[in-house]
Order: structure tokens, then sequence, then C-alpha cells
């Protein structure tokens, strides 16, 4: 299908642009894109987390909470730490319900588990996200790219099904039950890992006489291993933001080792070295050009694009 830019209208009185950000399980909402939120919701507009998984297989990787308390409630403890992870950012939470496939590990690696969201139906899931688009009506949608950011089965059936809404989500002939048509403006991939960051970072720990626990990862860092950073079109600053993402990748302590090299790099330094968060824009039906500062560039506040199919 061919998805033809609306005309525009005059948003409602005090209405600004909406943001959804779609991701596999509970976390990735703090480790990637954060601050971007955080910063938006301040801003005044709405924003929308949509998980896909519950996370239920997700392992404990913070040594404090390795308890059989936690160990035998795994789903409530994750939806407790996905709730208040959403309260610190300011955005509104929605989980799509389906079950985290877990990382197959080993040589060969087992089979999926019957059931799990990396082995669902495709058009199920699309028809879920579709709904959540079609409720919430976002007019900028960040997701993963084609590798998942990582190649977790999970993150790679994310982006499948975000890349099917946003084709699906405008057309009033597919999932008509899902409710009246909404068609996006604006898709992107988040890229949170780029090589010139993890140097940037590790040349400024250098510089101020410290041992860089990036180190090893650049020195494995392949030259055939694909670089995130190549693709970059857009960088929000948001660095004023960076200690409330910290804090809510924190919420989530089943996941998160607050001694981890996730928060190794003091603020003010990142906030020098790389103050912003960083996006590739894959889809506009509105006029804009790269690279950009925001996420809503070309979606003029005070206006926007009737996305209603007729």
């Amino acid at each position: 299908m061919t998805i033809q830019p609306p005309a525009p209208h005059v948003l409602a009185a005090g209405e600004l642009p909406r943001l959804m950000t779609v991701h596999a399980h509970p976390d990735d909402e703090s480790s990637k894109g954060a601050a971007t939120t955080a910063r938006y919701s301040d801003e005044g507009h709405e924003v929308m987390v949509v998980t896909c998984t519950g996370g239920e297989r997700g392992s404990i990787l913070n040594p404090a909470m390795e308890r059989p308390d936690v160990l035998e409630n795994m789903t409530a403890v994750r939806n407790a730490e996905m709730a208040k992870a959403a309260e610190i950012l300011g955005v509104q939470h929605v989980w799509l319900g389906f079950v985290d496939s877990g990382l197959p590990e080993g040589d060969p690696k087992p089979p999926l588990p019957q059931g799990c969201f990396a082995t669902g139906d495709v058009e199920e899931q699309t028809a879920a996200l579709v709904r959540v688009i079609r409720e919430f009506r976002p007019h900028v949608i960040v997701t993963y790219d084609e590798n998942g950011g990582y190649p977790h089965p999970d993150h790679i059936r994310t982006h499948v099904i975000s890349m099917a809404a946003w084709e699906a989500a405008g057309d009033p002939a597919r999932f008509p039950e899902a409710g009246a048509p909404w068609q996006p403006l604006k898709l992107y991939y988040g890229h949170g890992f780029s090589k010139a960051r993890l140097e940037a970072f590790h040349h400024a720990i250098l510089e101020s006489g410290q041992e860089s626990p990036y180190a090893e990862w650049l020195e494995n860092w392949t030259s055939d291993r694909p670089d995130p950073g190549t693709r970059v079109t857009t960088k929000v600053v948001c660095a004023d933001w960076f200690g409330r993402r910290d804090d809510a990748l924190r919420a989530h302590a089943t996941q998160i080792d607050p001694n981890s090299r996730f928060f190794f790099t003091p603020l003010e330094v990142q906030a020098r070295v790389w103050p912003t968060e960083d996006y590739e824009l894959v889809h506009s039906l509105v006029e804009t050009s790269t690279p950009e500062n925001d996420l809503f560039a070309g979606i003029a506040v005070g206006t926007a694009q009737e996305r209603r199919a007729g």
C-alpha cells in the first residue's frame, strides 16, 4: 500500500504532537531513548511506551535480586518495575500482552519456547499494535531496526510488527475491528550503541586517568560488524534528562546491576561528550530535511496532518 500524505488541519487547542515508542521487554524503554521520552514528556507531549512482552524469561542480572521471592514472582516483580520506570519518565504505558521468548544460548541454540512472542502469529501481533496506535494516535513512532538493535528474537519480532503496523494503521481495510484508522507521520529507528559514541566515552575516561570499561567492547568490534551510528539522521539533545534515564533504569532492579558499566561514565562527562540520543528517520509523510535535532521536525506546533481515512 502506498500511503499518501493527508491534508493539513489545525490541532485542538493545547494539543502537541504525540510520540509512541515500541519495545520488546520491560527495561528496554529505560536503556533506549529514555532521556528523549522524559524530555518530550516534560515539554508537554503525550508519550506512550508499548512493551510487547512481559519479560517473564529474563534472567536476574543484579546479584542483590537473586532471592527466592523474586524468582517465584518474576512477572509481578517486572510489572512493578515497569510501572515505577514509567512514573519516573512521565510516560504512559501499555503491555501488548505477548510472552517473552528468552534469549537462546548454546551451539546449536535450542528451539524457542512454544507460544512465545518470536514464534507467534505476526498478523495477530500486528493487529494488537495497530489497536494501540489507533487508540493513542501518535504522530511519531520509534522502534528497532531490522537487527533488533541487537539480535534478540523478541527485538527482531518487535521490528517486524512495528513496520507492519505502520503500514496497516492508516488503512481502513486492515483490522477494521481495531478502531478507526490513524496514520502516523514519521517512523524512526533508535540507535544507542554506535562505535563513535563508545569511542568518545572510552577516550574521555582514559583522559581522566581511569580504566575504561569500554576497551574490551571496542577491541571486539570487528570490521564486519554493522555500526548503527553511520545510519543516524536525528540527534535529540537531552543531557538534562540523563539522570532521569538512569533512575528509570535502576527501577528495573532485577535487570540492572547498579555497579554495571551503564553507570560508569559520570553524567557530566556524558553531557559534555555525547549530549544526544540518536535516531534514524525511516519514513516521513511530512517535509523535513536531515540532519534533524527533533523527532517532531516537520510537524509544526499548531498544525498537524489529518490521518483519519475518509
